[in-house]
């Protein structure tokens, strides 16, 4: 029997949780660096989410003239 856990969010939500693009979750998810909790029955990815657990992302601009 399965239990429905509704503490779960969609990887959009999660993508706006991290700060983040949806892209970004999957490729992290592809690169093991942050894995869903589980997936749906539709192969959704679902997302627990816990402040202590969020990570923090740097961003730098890069300019290409010297």
């Amino acid at each position: 029997m399965k239990i429905l856990d509704f503490s779960l969010v969609s990887i959009s939500q999660a993508a706006h949780f991290y700060g983040v693009s949806v892209p970004t979750m999957r490729r992290w998810d592809a690169q093991g660096r942050l894995k869903p909790y589980c997936r749906t029955f539709g192969n959704h990815r679902r997302y627990r989410l816990s402040a202590t657990d969020k990570i923090k992302v740097g961003y730098a601009r890069v300019s290409s003239h010297d």
